[in-house]
């Protein structure tokens, strides 16, 4: 029924996710570190340019199996027109800054006003997210300060490390696990419109394909 999700075992879960953010934050390294479980310190990724797509598997304890469509945006201005086009019809969007960038922080609420004024508030599920947890020394932004930050926009935070692969998982699957909450509480509806959630049923085979049971029928 239009509007409504219900759960079967069966079911498969499509989630489109975007992750935002300032350049040079850590976006395309969280990523590449989440769906191929690769880190390079030596040979940094380039800046995104435009749009980038992965695409990602992963079963939830409390939900169906999950196929997330993990989009990198570009954080330039330059190619802020192109990148806003994508903040429609997202189910959630990762905020990220990095926590030795003081001005990646400060910028965030921007971040989450552009998304919130072009993909709807209603339908997108947000996490903020500081990165590279693991230069302590190079630390401008404490965790206190992000978490009043996260709690001001009524979004949950965590701090992860693309090189030390900390949180980088649980980041993903804290996100696709509240956004399917969102789903069985009746916050996010699958009616059609919003194309950043998607539900697929297993096909029963026709009727005249099933197997029938042995007949009961005594044969005396």
């Amino acid at each position: 029924m239009a509007g409504e999700y219900h759960q079967l075992a069966s079911d498969q879960l499509h989630l489109r996710i975007l992750l935002v953010g300032d350049a040079d934050v850590g976006k395309t390294s969280l990523l590449r570190r989440y769906v191929e479980r690769d880190f390079r310190a030596d040979a940094p990724p380039s800046s995104t340019v435009g749009v980038e797509f992965y695409s990602h598997m992963l079963e939830l304890a409390s939900g169906p199996r999950v196929k997330l469509q993990l989009w990198d945006t570009a954080g330039n201005e330059r190619y802020r027109s192109i990148t806003r086009s994508f903040y429609r019809n997202m189910a959630g969007v990762l905020l990220v800054f990095d926590v030795t960038n003081r001005k990646s922080f400060d910028h965030i609420e921007d971040w989450y006003q552009q998304v919130a004024s072009f993909g709807g508030l209603d339908k997108v599920v947000f996490l903020l997210v500081g990165h590279k947890s693991d230069l302590k020394q190079d630390r401008q932004v404490s965790t206190q300060e992000a978490e009043n930050l996260a709690e001001v926009l009524g979004m949950s935070f965590l701090e992860t490390s693309a090189k030390t692969n900390s949180n980088v998982t649980l980041a993903f699957e804290t996100l696709a696990h509240d956004i399917q909450q969102g789903l069985q509480n009746g916050e996010i509806k699958v009616d059609g419109v919003c194309r950043g959630v998607m539900v697929t049923h297993r096909a029963q085979p026709p009727i005249n394909q099933r197997r029938k049971k042995p007949s009961q029928q005594c044969q005396c």
